[in-house]
């Protein structure tokens, strides 16, 4: 018995966060998340893995275009960055004062959240 529910994978990554890419052609490109697929487990960086879109034109008379936008790039080839210190870290789960559990760099010990 197969149920149709979609798998969403725990990512290490929330929008927002500022990143360095580890692996692949972009490697080491910093950029900011702007989007982010728990579904496929891939995010989409600003700035990191652009490609050119040819875009149709729509009413008659109008040009088409070519727009460059980014392409999702999976979650493991990601890293959180620390814009202060300027490293890239792995992140760990500590709680604090109040008692919510918030992400800290490993490396640095800054706190994310």
């Amino acid at each position: 018995m197969t149920t149709n529910t979609k798998v969403r994978y725990k990512m290490h990554v929330k929008k927002g966060d500022t990143i360095q890419v580890i692996a692949g052609k972009e490697k080491g490109k910093v950029g900011e998340i702007l989007r982010v697929f728990p579904e496929t487990s891939k995010v989409i960086v600003k700035g990191v893995n652009i490609k050119t879109k040819h875009i149709k034109p729509q009413q008659e008379g109008e040009s088409g275009q070519i727009t460059a936008v980014e392409a999702p790039i999976h979650s493991s080839n990601v890293m959180l960055y620390s814009t202060k210190q300027k490293v890239a870290s792995r992140i760990c789960y500590t709680i604090n004062s109040e008692g919510r559990k918030v992400r800290m760099l490993k490396k640095t010990g800054e706190i994310i959240d």
